[in-house]
């Protein structure tokens, strides 16, 4: 029996868990929390739980030496550690995180080991690159060109959940939600290199109107350049990666940002109550009339939506925060844990869009849309969780069998491993749904 080491049990890990034990693989699950790795594997006979801490490496390099291969659903901080010693023993490895400087440095190491480390096998990254993968491929099969490109992911709670200010509620790795927006963005559209800075991210988005959803806003996801060599698309006038978020997520936390309550410098927050708190990181003398002070300093109406938004958050009140010396993003992020967590009685969501347009030598140009909507079901998986851990499931069966042969450090965007992959999704309904000669009309705006 194949035996397979996963790491961590957060929000997201339930699916793959389950998947791999019904296939009658053999499959560890390693986490801090004991319990929660127990209560994924259930009755399971052929799983076991392990409690184990990311400071312990020689407990780490004994379990991945005792399996066949390692899966790291850890922070992505993580991941190095974990492929120096899957590289050690010889054993492949998958994660779902985006491939930074460092993993990359591994390369040959992994090569010479005869391992692959198939990172961004998720769902962003992960199906994007994949589904990508398969219309880019097609078009220049059909001797055509990518002439603009938007790939666009949001984890969103279902339109009847989306009951806050925020419209939006966690369904995934709350604190990354939100550090991910001191990113900034860069981007190439028509021609032209746009550069966002962090202070500017949530600033004018685009627009698109998704089916069976409505208007959702579009805000830059890091660094698209890239893109443009891993997907082989020289040719491309435009290159953006962005994340979707229902309209009033964006005009609040640019005006957070503006007020500085999501940045990492600390400060000593002792005595103090989350008006102080905002009064402070404005600069104001006091923090009586907190919210005519703030609309001023963001130069809003006071009725604005995002004044409703941060006092629905709690940060005007007068209530005390019992913090010592901390940081904005952690108070900030921990009142938004605490009042937007999704319910266990709701639904999550996942939209999913590329938006192609390809020209061909004897037509016409056209716009190619590739789309995904997936809902969670109420208390078992939620979508984030499937279209995150059913794409590594996959991949960790794959290698299991041969039929993923490459060495190596890589993302899935070879037709070996993303049609399987794509192929076997759709049969579990997550599937891109591909429309082809739209109307130039059709791009997003």
């Amino acid at each position: 029996m194949k035996k397979i080491l996963i790491l961590g049990a957060g929000m997201v890990v339930k699916p793959i868990v389950t998947y791999l034990l019904d296939k009658g693989y053999y499959v560890t699950v390693a986490t801090r929390t004991k319990s929660k790795a127990e209560a994924m594997i259930g009755t399971h006979s052929n799983g076991a739980a392990v409690a184990w801490n990311v400071d312990d490496e020689q407990a780490l390099g004994a379990m991945i030496a005792a399996h066949d291969l390692t899966v790291s659903l850890l922070p992505w901080v993580h991941h190095i550690t974990v492929a120096e010693h899957c590289i050690r023993h010889k054993k492949n490895m998958i994660t779902t995180s985006y491939v930074k400087p460092a993993m990359q440095a591994l390369d040959s190491a992994a090569r010479e080991a005869g391992i692959i480390i198939l990172n961004e096998l998720g769902l962003d990254p992960g199906i994007d690159h994949m589904s990508a993968m398969r219309i880019i491929d097609n078009v220049h099969e059909k001797g055509g060109k990518i002439e603009e490109f938007y790939s666009i992911c949001g984890a969103l709670p279902s339109p009847e959940a989306a009951t806050n200010p925020f419209k939006y509620k966690f369904s995934w790795s709350p604190k990354g939600v939100v550090m991910a927006g001191n990113n900034d963005g860069n981007y190439l559209r028509h021609g032209k290199k746009v550069y966002v800075p962090t202070e500017d991210l949530f600033k004018n988005p685009l627009k698109a109107n998704f089916p069976g959803v409505g208007v959702l806003d579009i805000y830059p996801n890091r660094d698209s350049m890239p893109y443009i060599g891993l997907y082989g698309i020289p040719e491309t006038s435009t290159m953006m990666r962005g994340t979707f978020r229902y309209p009033g997520w964006c005009e609040s936390l640019d005006a957070m940002k503006a007020l500085r309550l999501i940045t990492s410098d600390q400060h000593d927050f002792n005595g103090k109550t989350y008006a102080d708190f905002v009064s402070i990181m404005m600069g104001a003398d006091n923090s009586r009339d907190i919210r005519r002070k703030s609309a001023a300093y963001l130069k809003l109406d006071e009725n604005a939506h995002a004044i409703d938004a941060i006092e629905w958050l709690g940060l005007f009140s007068n209530e005390p925060m019992n913090r010592g010396l901390d940081t904005p993003f952690e108070i900030t992020s921990d009142l938004m844990i605490a009042k937007m967590e999704l319910g266990r009685e709701e639904r999550d969501m996942v939209a999913m869009q590329h938006v192609f347009v390809a020209s061909y030598p004897d037509i016409k140009s056209e716009v190619i849309k590739s789309s995904m909507l997936d809902f969670g079901t109420i208390a078992t998986d939620t979508a984030i969780a499937r279209t995150v851990a059913l794409p590594a499931a996959i991949g960790v069966e794959m290698i299991l069998k041969g039929e993923i042969t490459e060495t190596g450090v890589h993302i899935p965007v070879l037709p070996g491993i993303y049609n399987p992959i794509l192929d076997r999704l759709e049969d579990m309904n997550i599937r891109m749904v591909e429309e082809y000669g739209l109307p130039l009309s059709e791009v997003i705006s």
